[in-house]
């Protein structure tokens, strides 16, 4: 009698435990399940409202991504629901562009204003080649965006920090090609220092824009 009660309660333990996976793994996909819904009903707003709710909605989703990332080790076919995540990342991802993209298209001036601020010696074609830039005005040219950026720090939006992101990328591309030939070394070092000293002012810059718009985002919610 005894062994058969161990065997019963034994036996409880395992149907509990069954039971709590089962539970997990059902609470899982329906997290995995919401994420998508949820990016396809972005997929579907209107292009004046995705873009007017953007800080807002890239707060959400960035929270619902965590999520959805966090249910998978819960998930018993991880593999399938790690597609399915990726297929839904890279939806948004085309959609964020095509917000941005729409976004700048809407006011093209500030993206020549930020051009001309920062760099007020040569003018910006789409390539960003910055074929005018050479070993005699370089370090002019990074002092030049290094100036302006100091000056205009906290007036910068999330957008505008990318566009500065992607101009100071392809600078430092064609500094690559000038210290070929014949930057001197002097210049370079004092090229150096201002990397050094724009580097922490444009990640603090960075952060805070997004808390900002993360504090937007849960007003909103509110």
């Amino acid at each position: 009698m005894k062994r058969f009660n161990l065997i019963l309660g034994a036996a409880s333990v395992a149907v509990a435990l069954t039971s709590c996976k089962n539970e997990n793994e059902t609470k899982a996909e329906k997290t995995v399940d919401t994420y998508v819904v949820y990016v396809d009903s972005i997929g579907g707003l209107a292009a004046a409202d995705a873009q007017a709710n953007w800080a807002a909605i890239e707060a959400d989703y960035q929270q619902r991504t965590m999520e959805a990332e966090a249910a998978l080790a819960d998930m018993k076919d991880k593999e399938a629901a790690q597609k399915r995540l990726d297929d839904s990342k890279a939806k948004y991802e085309e959609l964020k562009s095509k917000v941005q993209s729409q976004a700048a298209a809407s006011n093209p001036d500030r993206k020549t204003e930020i051009r001309t601020s920062l760099f007020p010696a040569g003018t910006i074609g789409d390539d960003m080649s910055f074929a005018w830039v050479n070993k005699d005005n370089i370090l002019k040219v990074y002092n030049d965006f290094y100036n302006a950026f100091d000056k205009n720090q906290e007036s910068y939006s999330r957008e505008d920090l990318d566009e500065i992101k992607l101009l100071y990328e392809a600078l430092d591309n064609r500094k690559n090609t000038v210290e070929k030939e014949g930057l001197s070394g002097p210049d370079n070092r004092k090229i150096a220092e201002l990397k050094v000293k724009f580097a922490p002012k444009f990640k603090w810059e960075r952060i805070t824009t997004k808390g900002e718009e993360n504090k937007e985002a849960k007003q909103a919610a509110e």
